[in-house]
């Protein structure tokens, strides 16, 4: 041990060891033996040890507290993982993108995306990903478990990461600044997206009319008008949209309600659109031009 020679090598995988016994504990994992199963969820594993470690799960029993921020943790190799975000030390590259991770199993997961490989296949709608985690947080979706609550507004989400970036909306926060325009967003994840504009960028073309999008959300979208699929029905008046985001528009008419309101005349309107367009008014802007 002291030594650090590791005599004891897996004729399947050529890993090796320091001492026999972890060899044999170590080749179970090819043999896909396990022997040692919860009494709480049934879930089984190849090692007593890893059982015992997973049972501290349903314990809620966290004995290993980070220095830095209190953050409890069930495993001190949990601990140790966790803190490194606080050194900030990523010693773990991307050789394809540079890309640094704390973790080797962060960067294990992310070179996925580089190699296209997606084995995690949904079997509700056969949508595939990267990593089984992304599954079965997708498969939420299927379920409508939602067991997140924002405890400002009471919205709900699927994820906790999601619920916390929705939070930032409450704060106002926005850290990510575009460096063309100065327009701000509370993700990075929007300000990527955003910046798209700029460029003019459009990678997502619709094989139907060729009209070219930005965003591969936007496209999906789009593509609606050519099936004709309204899925959305007002439970009003029954009028039927393509978009979630058309009805929620449509229904504050018959609410009544018109938060959009001009700033030089105070007329109010429902929709954000329709008072940019009422504004050209005031503006004698006519950029439409008749040919004839």
């Amino acid at each position: 041990i002291h030594t650090g020679q590791k005599n004891h090598v897996c004729d399947v995988c050529n890993k090796a060891f320091t001492e026999a016994g972890h060899l044999k504990q170590h080749k179970l994992i090819h043999t896909g033996q396990k022997n040692h199963v919860c009494d709480v969820c049934s879930k089984a594993f190849t090692l007593a040890s890893h059982l015992k470690q997973h049972k501290l799960i349903h314990t809620g029993q966290k004995n290993h507290a980070c220095d830095v921020c209190s953050k409890t943790f069930n495993d001190s190799s949990h601990l140790k993982r966790h803190k490194l975000i606080h050194t900030g030390k990523k010693a773990h590259v991307c050789d394809v993108c540079n890309k640094a991770f704390t973790e080797a199993g962060h960067l294990k997961r992310h070179k996925l995306i580089h190699t296209g490989q997606k084995s995690h296949v949904c079997d509700v709608c056969d949508k595939a990903f990267a990593q089984a985690g992304n599954l079965k947080q997708h498969k939420l979706i299927h379920t409508g478990q939602k067991n997140h609550a924002c405890d400002v507004c009471s919205k709900t989400f699927t994820d906790s990461s999601t619920l916390k970036k929705h939070k930032l909306i409450h704060t106002g926060q926005k850290n990510h600044v575009c460096d063309v325009c100065s327009k701000a967003f509370t993700l990075a994840g929007d300000l990527t997206r955003h910046k798209l504009i700029h460029t003019g960028q459009k990678n997502h073309v619709c094989d139907v009319c060729n009209k070219a999008f930005t965003r591969a959300g936007h496209l999906k979208r789009h593509k609606l008008i050519h099936t004709g699929q309204k899925n959305h029905v007002c439970d009003v008046c029954n009028m039927a949209f393509t978009e979630v985001g058309h009805l929620r528009e449509h229904k504050l008419i018959h609410m009544g309600q018109k938060s959009h309101v001009c700033d030089l005349c105070s007329k109010a309107f429902t929709r954000a659109s329709h008072l940019k367009q009422h504004k050209l008014i005031h503006t004698g802007q006519k950029n439409h031009v008749c040919d004839v």
